[in-house]
């Protein structure tokens, strides 16, 4: 039996910032030996459409989905069964099934084997529903599938799934609930054996979910040598121990969601916490003493947001040295708060943006209540524009002790930096899947209502 794993891409072009993608790494550990498995991504090679298979399986994300879904068309064809999981088929599963043989529903750990069998004696179901509370104990990637292809030098580890925020506008919450599962330390210190020596990224939503796991991990991580970067919330850096075994671990950037500097907005995306732990630039000071550098992440487009934000949030970014800064329209994804409500609120200008053949990407996809769509969309370019010039990348390295406080900073500060502006002028203003319509006009498909669905 062969199977062939495709990671879908966003757009039709190359991608400048591709990393491994460690979902492909846990099926294929998790595969039987006597199964031949290939493994394609569409980010960075071409996908050779008529190798022969007998199952084809996708992970799909809410911006891959229309590539996926043109590409599992191609594949069902021909007479080859498709199966996706991922957060849009677990959020979306009547639309996946419209271009799926098969899906699962949540984490894919626990019916990968079955998945496989069924395919083997050609019985695939409908739909596989993964338990909750999944445990991922036993399983450490099988990297072997991403060698010779050409990704960044940053690989992907994760603890654990889930956090324990619920901000209105994240997928996370709609896709785990109140489920916070984790790896056990043993497995976790495996991966980190082989990773030995590189720059390694917790791909964790909140990898502080339960403080007294991450200080056993940090301690434990301090003979591997490895350089690593993580997803952040604000509280952490009133914890000064923890803060110490992060740097002492080899910690050197962490990922914080400022989302916004305007309390009203913060209010209204239910994170109002982010402002509990005091002033930001203390706040920042206590990563940068460490030698931890800063990558933010903004969202504009909240009801409270004006064509102001952009240049507040810029000088803000700038005066912070942050190293790096996402600067995003808002997205409202489906199962979340915030799509519910701007739907309700009939404010929503693509309603399926994700197979609109019209939207591309880095457009305004609602109406927002301070500004007009173009000026949310023209005012998140610009920022990205201005941040990721030379002048000011060189500007922000140099006057930061975090951001050039040591080679390998420097190095890691320049390279994310390169990668993140080439991919903003890569994506902008590109339609979404290969380049080619997606014809759906024979498909029942409506956004549906997500307030009697229950995810795990």
């Amino acid at each position: 039996m062969r199977i062939t794993f495709i990671r879908p891409h966003i757009t039709s072009r190359r991608a400048a910032d591709a990393l491994e993608p460690l979902v492909f790494g846990i099926l294929a550990k998790l595969t039987p030996p006597d199964v031949e498995v290939k493994f394609y991504d569409a980010r960075i090679e071409p996908v050779p459409l008529d190798e022969p298979t007998d199952l084809v399986a996708l992970t799909v994300e809410t911006f891959t989905a229309k590539y996926a879904y043109q590409l599992a068309m191609h594949f069902r064809a021909r007479g080859v069964p498709v199966v996706m999981g991922g957060y849009h088929p677990t959020l979306l599963p009547d639309e996946a099934l419209q271009f799926a043989d098969a899906i699962a529903i949540g984490d894919a750990e626990t019916v990968w084997a079955q998945i496989v069998e069924d395919a083997r004696v050609g019985r695939l179901k409908r739909v596989y529903q993964s338990q909750p509370n999944l445990e991922t104990d036993g399983v450490v990637p099988d990297r072997s599938i991403f060698a010779g292809k050409k990704y960044k030098p940053l690989h992907l580890m994760q603890i654990g799934r889930g956090c324990k925020y619920a901000c209105d506008f994240c997928s996370i919450h709609a896709f785990y609930g109140r489920d916070m599962p984790r790896r056990c330390l043993d497995d976790v210190l495996k991966e980190a054996e082989e990773l030995r020596g590189k720059y390694v990224f917790f791909a964790d939503d909140n990898l502080f979910n339960d403080l007294e796991y991450a200080e056993k991990l940090f301690e434990a991580l301090i003979p591997y040598n490895i350089h690593w970067s993580c997803q952040v919330s604000l509280d952490i850096a009133q914890n000064p121990h923890l803060l110490d075994l992060m740097a002492q671990s080899g910690c050197i950037g962490c990922l914080v969601g400022f989302e916004t500097l305007d309390e009203a907005n913060l209010v209204q995306m239910r994170k109002k916490w982010n402002k509990k732990y005091g002033d930001y630039a203390n706040t920042l000071a206590r990563f940068h003493e460490r030698g931890i550098m800063v990558f933010g992440s903004f969202v504009f487009g909240y009801d409270h947001d004006t064509t102001d934000a952009f240049a507040r949030t810029f000088e803000f970014a700038m005066r912070s040295k942050l190293a790096l800064a996402q600067f995003n329209p808002l997205i409202p994804t489906p199962a979340t708060s915030l799509f519910e409500r701007l739907k309700k609120e009939d404010r929503l200008i693509y309603p399926r943006w994700w197979l609109d053949d019209s939207y591309r990407y880095g457009e305004t996809i609602f109406r927002p209540k301070g500004m007009t769509p173009d000026q949310l969309a023209e005012g998140c370019f610009k920022i990205r524009q201005d941040f990721g010039k030379y002048g000011s990348i060189f500007q922000r390295m140099l006057s930061s002790k975090a951001n050039s406080g040591s080679l390998y900073n420097m190095f890691a500060f320049l390279a994310v930096n390169i990668a993140s502006i080439k991919e903003i002028y890569n994506k902008q203003g590109v339609p979404l899947g290969n380049g080619a319509p997606l014809d759906v006009a024979e498909l029942a498909l409506e956004v549906p209502n997500f307030n009697n669905v229950r995810f795990v």
